[in-house]
């Protein structure tokens, strides 16, 4: 067993392997001094889980070093956030101590706006690694590669919604308020899936413009990812 694991981590690119045990080192810094300890397992679970499977999944359905880096970011932007539970990420403090003053102040922000940034980047990063994979394993052309992937970050998004929802139901008063970083806005939800569907649209602009989404860059290269 200990052999069938170490022979489908060597089958991962080295570049790719590097990037999953960065994952899990920020991860492990998170969660050092973890000032919301009761949530960090709802928040930094499902990141260790992908990332001891992502080498299994990477060997079944390869992608380009470029798509997994695009996961990566997402991921640490995610890490980072779990690790404040989102609605407490200290940027104002960071920008204090850099420009003396801070974000909120300068922009006349109301609530800790990292939650929505990140449902942006969601957008943004994962809709190229989706066209990616559409094109790879599903043999769409890239308009119809593009427009699976734009479906796909809504679809995921809406499901996660939900989840929050039914989280919201199910568990403690304060537990699913401090989780789903709600922050008092009605409309959170809503907006947030606004802001992933915008990351996403601007990727797919530029996707669309590039040789990245050309047929050809994904063809020659099917089952072959990136060194």
């Amino acid at each position: 067993m200990i052999s069938g694991v170490v022979a489908i981590w060597n089958a991962v690119p080295v570049a790719q392997r590097r990037m999953i045990l960065l994952l899990l080192a920020m991860v492990g810094l998170a969660n050092i001094a973890q000032p919301y300890p009761e949530l960090a397992p709802l928040q930094h679970g499902p990141t260790v889980a992908f990332a001891l499977s992502a080498p299994w999944l990477l060997r079944r359905w390869p992608l380009s070093n470029g798509a997994v880096a695009c996961v990566l970011l997402f991921l640490l932007l995610h890490t980072l956030g779990g690790r404040y539970i989102y609605s407490y990420v200290p940027y104002d403090d960071w920008a204090r101590t850099v420009f003396g003053h801070g974000l909120s102040e300068r922009f006349g922000w109301r609530r800790n706006g990292y939650d929505r940034m990140v449902h942006f980047a969601f957008g943004l990063l994962l809709t190229a690694p989706l066209s990616e994979a559409a094109r790879r394993w599903g043999s769409m052309r890239v308009g119809w590669s593009l427009t699976f992937a734009f479906a796909a970050v809504g679809l995921v998004g809406s499901l996660y919604e939900i989840f929050e929802w039914l989280l919201s139901v199910l568990a403690a008063g304060q537990t699913a308020d401090w989780y789903n970083g709600q922050q008092g806005d009605m409309w959170d939800p809503q907006k947030d899936l606004t802001a992933a569907q915008l990351g996403s649209a601007l990727s797919v602009v530029w996707l669309g413009a590039t040789r990245h989404g050309r047929p050809e860059a994904i063809s020659a290269k099917r089952n072959l990812p990136e060194e």
